[in-house]
């Protein structure tokens, strides 16, 4: 009896750490690569709806903040991944984005920077058209070279 309940505690413990990576895939990767993609197209035709890109950003910093929380609550996430993650939402927040009730107006300064984001985000392996993985080791590679080629302050220097 005492076997058959370790092996569904080991059971249950590795269906938590499935979930959690799940979400961060979900909800933080999928969404960097579609705003990598929603970058480009604006940038492609002329910024016509700046506020997908401000939105979609809302929707990556919501998707960040649900997975850190939830894998620091069942404590499932190493310091060094958490001060990653942490890192790099705090510089993404430096970005223009929506807040309930009121979308963002983005200068040209704003757009330029987003237009800088999207190439990290590419030079990170977060982009359309790249093979992406839901594999641990590789999403955090991924957020470690973005989060360290994001500058701050974000001024744009042309």
């Amino acid at each position: 009896m005492n076997i058959i309940f370790v092996l569904l505690i080991g059971w249950l413990i590795l269906n938590i750490h499935f979930a959690n990576k799940q979400l961060f895939y979900r909800e933080v990767q999928e969404n960097l690569v579609e705003l990598e993609g929603l970058i480009a197209h604006q940038k492609d035709n002329n910024w016509p709806e700046p506020n997908l890109v401000t939105t979609k950003l809302s929707k990556v910093l919501d998707g960040m903040y649900l997975s850190l929380d939830n894998a620091k609550y069942l404590k499932i996430i190493s310091n060094s991944d958490k001060e990653i993650l942490e890192k790099l939402t705090s510089k993404l927040r430096l970005y223009p984005q929506d807040e309930t009730y009121r979308f963002s107006n983005l200068t040209q300064e704003d757009k330029k920077n987003f237009e800088l984001l999207q190439s990290k985000l590419r030079d990170a392996q977060l982009g359309l058209n790249i093979t992406i993985y839901n594999d641990w080791k590789s999403f955090m590679s991924k957020s470690k070279v973005l989060e360290e080629s994001i500058e701050v302050p974000l001024d744009n220097k042309d």
